[in-house]
């Protein structure tokens, strides 16, 4: 590793910084490809191996100063193409490393335990994409924010530490209280440095093209990781690739709709006033996929929300019993279509298919949209039109609701949906569950006459 070290020094001290490539890469390259290879390997006794210099544009004050460009090879890594500008009129420097090959088919993951003061000396090499953190103190350097770099784990502990301490005067003047925060943060990462403790760090580069050293090599480095995964399309995205397939696939509208809530304008049905109506397409796990639609008033304050089923009318329709043991039976999902019935048998009860429109809430919700449709909303329990017996009657009947949501009585509930889009969930799926009873039957004439169904014409239609 001797020969690594004494390169690195030589690769530093040609200068600091990268200036303007531009339309120059493409002779030096192939000028270094005349002169026998254009990436050589480390060797600091070849006299040949020499920086290139360019004049180029200082972007600090707008005179000319030089930039070098080094081609060379890091062992057990890749090509890169070390580049540094210096100006001999404001003394401004600036120092980037690129790689020099294309992007990788996958990226990397690098976690390194840094356990000695002899780990502070392994050689970096950081690529734009790359993001750094140090997870003993909920530190991230984040992806582009800063430009590439070939350096050791000190320097980058150096590099973040100049960078938190660069706007501290003006931060002490503006904001003492963040800027005491900082200080102390800032002696954190300081300690770091003498290893008086482990710590983690860990390279994240999307592009593949980020390396940590393993001063071990070719032998397995039991203190560093390193993790090769498939990128993420967000991944291709931020570096500014996309995969083939990706440009071939068709946009399909209804992908669109599951991903998405869609809003559109329409009047409060109690004010009439405008208003927003959010929709959404949700998949019911061991069911179908439904709509729901719910609109706020901002105006009233009104509330409403409906659900629609997002397929076709069964062939069949759908009679469900669930038989209620446990006050958890409250706790399970329920999808009430609008053709749906709901039957409380040892009530004598029944509600129409009319009654509530379309619901996605729990069977403890749907009870107490019944007790509130029989009893708080009814128009006969208040005004002329109300009797005492009447009032009675409605009371007691939304007291043995409030039991049947307590588990207090032993009773059934069935849905009874001849379109066969209402569900109650299995709280055993995909096993049986042994309280639930699921029917299917073939709709009468007259189901089919209030479902709409007996006059529509699906086959031959555009027949004359």
């Amino acid at each position: 590793m001797s020969n690594c070290h004494c390169f690195w020094s030589h690769a530093w001290n040609i200068s600091g910084g990268v200036g303007e490539m531009g339309a120059n890469m493409n002779s030096i390259i192939e000028e270094e490809r005349v002169r026998g290879g254009v990436f050589k390997d480390i060797n600091p006794e070849d006299e040949d191996q020499q920086p290139t210099v360019i004049e180029s544009l200082c972007m600090n004050c707008y005179e000319n100063g030089s930039t070098r460009l080094l081609l060379t090879k890091i062992p057990f890594f890749k090509e890169i193409i070390i580049s540094s500008f210096t100006c001999p009129h404001c003394n401004w420097t600036n120092t980037e490393i690129q790689s020099a090959g294309r992007i990788q088919e996958q990226g990397v993951l690098y976690t390194l335990q840094v356990k000695t003061k002899e780990d502070m000396n392994r050689e970096v090499v950081k690529s734009d994409s790359a993001s750094t953190r140090i997870p003993q103190l909920d530190f991230e350097i984040p992806a582009f924010t800063q430009k590439g770099s070939l350096s050791t784990i000190e320097g980058l502990l150096d590099r973040a530490v100049a960078g938190l301490e660069q706007d501290q005067p003006i931060r002490k003047a503006t904001d003492p209280a963040v800027a005491e925060k900082i200080e102390k943060f800032i002696e954190r990462l300081k300690k770091l440095k003498e290893v008086e403790e482990e710590f983690t760090l860990i390279i994240d580069d999307p592009s593949g093209n980020s390396f940590i050293e393993n001063p071990s090599a070719p032998q397995k480095d039991t203190a560093l990781t390193v993790t090769h995964y498939k990128r993420m399309p967000e991944h291709n995205a931020v570096l500014g690739i996309e995969e083939e397939e990706d440009d071939k696939k068709p946009v399909n509208d209804l992908d669109t709709m599951r991903n998405e809530v869609l809003v559109f304008n329409t009047n409060c049905p109690e004010c009439n006033a405008p208003a927003n109506t959010n929709m959404k397409l949700v998949q019911i796990p061991h069911f179908k996929e439904v709509i729901i639609m719910a609109t706020n008033c901002d105006s009233c304050r009104h509330r409403t929300n409906e659900v629609k089923s997002g397929g076709a009318t069964e062939e069949l329709g759908t009679r469900i019993t669930l038989h209620l043991t446990d006050p958890s039976d409250m706790s399970r999902d329920l999808l009430k279509s609008e053709t749906c019935s709901v039957l409380i048998p040892e009530l004598e009860f029944e509600l129409g298919m009319a009654a509530l429109g379309g619901k996605f809430t729990t069977l403890e919700g749907l009870l107490k949209d019944i007790k509130d449709l029989i009893v708080s909303k009814n128009p006969f329990m208040c005004g002329d039109s109300s009797t005492a017996d009447r009032a009675e009657k409605l009371e007691l009947f939304g007291q043995t609701i409030d039991k049947i949501i307590a588990g207090e009585m032993d009773v059934h509930i069935i849905l009874d949906d001849p379109a066969g889009n209402s569900y109650l969930q299995n709280v055993y799926a995909p096993d049986p569950d042994p309280e639930m009873k699921i029917e299917k039957y073939t709709r009468t004439f007259e189901q089919n006459e209030d479902l709409g169904l007996n006059d529509m014409k699906t086959e031959g239609y555009a027949e004359k």
